[in-house]
């Protein structure tokens, strides 16, 4: 059993469900947490907030957190998964910020640097990653990433 596979059978067993809230993977984590049969037990609906506007706007992000910290980092991921959870009314949340290039990277945050928020009702952890490849890869690299941290946060 893969681990999307997994993640729908805790969920449907738990009767939880989760949510996400996602900026350069662009809906994709949306997709990929829709795409087994069942997943409409577990799913309602996710956030593609690309622009700092969206996040504040759909999420709540601080724009103070966006002007100190910028879109690309734990504290902005941590407001994206907090608001998605309260907005959706979810058991969990996956928030994904990041720049998958192929410009766009800076000396302190090369292309590939991608956050990750995980918000429950009880904690949010954050997380950042470095990938490297093409703009498709790091993408798909930042959804499958996101659905590890998710299986193994399940409670």
């Amino acid at each position: 059993m893969n681990t999307l596979q997994q993640i729908l059978q805790h969920l449907t067993i738990q009767k939880q469900t989760v949510t996400c809230a996602e900026s350069c993977t662009g809906g994709l984590l949306a997709g990929e947490l829709t795409r087994l049969s069942g997943s409409s037990a577990i799913f309602s609906y996710g956030f593609v907030t690309y622009s700092n506007l969206a996040k504040q706007e759909l999420l709540g992000v601080s724009e103070t957190t966006l002007q100190q910290f910028g879109a690309v980092s734990v504290e902005t991921v941590k407001e994206m998964a907090n608001g998605a959870l309260q907005k959706a009314n979810a058991d969990y949340a996956i928030a994904i910020s990041g720049i998958a290039g192929p410009t766009g990277g800076t000396p302190n945050k090369p292309v590939g640097t991608v956050c990750f928020g995980l918000a429950t009702k009880n904690q949010t952890l954050t997380q950042s990653k470095h990938f490297s490849g093409s703009r498709d890869e790091i993408r798909q690299q930042a959804v499958d990433y996101a659905l590890q941290l998710l299986k193994e946060n399940l409670y």
